[in-house]
């Protein structure tokens, strides 16, 4: 519980557009529940530099109930919208939205349990969305046939966060909070945990399955990237060339050869899968920072620079990198990305509302789309075999599902 106290708070820490100074409550229903609850495990600033709108407080708030925070239930409206109030989400751009030749219709769901923090999506092979429930402790299902929901509990401060199916019908999750690879075989329940070999590596982030069967995964706070044999429940690690670069997001190409994004500094780096050597691709701005990484057939990687606004593209063939500035602005923070084909698609975390975003890097022409909830930071993405996409809203407690209609003939 105390793992996941710290993880809460530093979200309240990290409350996206600045901080302010004020440091004591104002009078208030619910001023009384707010100082006894939260001041029990953190600094009251930790509450008053944050902003947030009332959907986000609602799973802020119940992010520190799961957490184990004594917040009574019938006094949680009260505080919810005292938080609301006192402390609204910060003034951000309005999203820039671009009409096109594509249409999309957008679906969201509340996930079940309130303040889950939905993460990861992940479509299995039977065509339901999962994602990790990271501030719930769960992994979830959802049936698109018949609408409804099925979560596993994970074992205690797992925190899971990224997601992937296997050939055999099980799910692999990193445990962000529990310092492990685990496997959940949806049939049973049953976990099975591989921890890492190395105390440091606490946070595993981001994980995919090669074709040679292994695992491949990013450990952020580490400064690691890792591989695991699901066969015989090896873990071995390597340490990034550039002292605390954070890899994060992780994909592979055509031929079995993983590449990742280092967010702390601006960097993409290749993995080799059988020796682990890593050699990095360093971008053309030094204050770049890529989050997320997609990759077409071409195995041209596409990254999103989350600090600087921009949609970036590396041939690491020849290292040549080309950047395109995301319709939202340099603060527009792109952040969750996916490729269908050719086609990119990502989200801009810090517009409002959020949007989804469409890149043809045929015409370099973009698109774009407001997320109907607001999206509350839409964290991560992926596509199914049809080209429609899920999306992880995780400031909202929700998950959504895009359909993308075939481009309208041009006139």
């Amino acid at each position: 519980m105390l793992r996941n106290i710290f993880i809460v708070t530093s979200l309240l820490l990290l409350a996206p557009h600045g901080a302010r100074a004020q440091t004591m409550l104002p009078d208030g229903e619910g001023k009384a529940v707010v100082q006894s609850a939260c001041s029990s495990c953190h600094a009251l600033s930790q509450v008053t530099n944050a902003g947030h709108s009332k959907a986000e407080w609602d799973t802020v708030l119940h992010m520190m109930v799961n957490a184990g925070a004594q917040v009574p239930a019938d006094k949680f409206e009260t505080v919810s919208a005292y938080l609301a109030k006192n402390f609204p989400a910060r003034k951000v751009n309005a999203a820039a939205l671009i009409s096109g030749p594509v249409q999309v219709t957008i679906k969201e769901w509340d996930v079940p349990t309130p303040g889950s923090r939905p993460h990861d999506p992940m479509v299995a092979p039977d065509g339901s969305a999962w994602y990790t429930g990271q501030m719930a402790n769960v992994l979830g299902r959802f049936d698109p046939r018949t609408q409804q929901f099925k979560e596993y509990k994970l074992p205690e401060n797992s925190g899971p966060h990224g997601l992937i199916p296997d050939h055999d019908g099980n799910v692999w999750y990193t445990a962000n909070f529990g310092a492990y690879i685990g496997k959940l075989d949806p049939r049973t329940g049953a976990v099975k945990q591989f921890p890492m070999p190395d105390p440091a590596a606490k946070d595993p982030h981001t994980l995919l399955l090669a074709p040679n069967g292994n695992i491949y995964f990013t450990v952020q706070g580490a400064n690691r990237v890792g591989r695991l044999d699901p066969r015989t429940g090896e873990v071995k690690l390597a340490t990034s060339p550039t002292p605390r670069s954070n890899p994060y997001g992780m994909v592979i190409d055509s031929h079995g050869v993983p590449f990742f994004v280092e967010f702390g500094s601006n960097k993409v780096a290749r993995l080799d899968p059988d020796t682990l050597a890593i050699h990095e691709f360093v971008l053309p701005h030094a204050d770049s920072r890529p989050r997320r990484v997609a990759i077409t057939p071409d195995d041209i990687i596409w990254y999103s620079d989350y600090a600087r606004g921009y949609l970036g593209r590396l041939d690491p063939r020849t290292g040549a990198v080309t950047e395109f500035p995301s319709p939202g602005g340099k603060d527009s923070r792109p952040y969750g990305i996916t490729a269908v084909g050719d086609v990119i698609w990502y989200s801009e975390s810090n517009v409002s509302p959020n949007t989804l975003v469409r890149f043809d890097p045929k015409t370099e022409k973009f698109e774009s789309w407001a997320i109907p909830s607001g999206g509350g930071v839409v964290r991560n993405m992926v596509h199914t075999p049809e080209g429609n996409l899920w999306l992880a809203c995780s400031g909202v407690n929700k998950i959504a599902f895009v359909e993308v209609e075939k481009p309208r003939a041009a006139r």
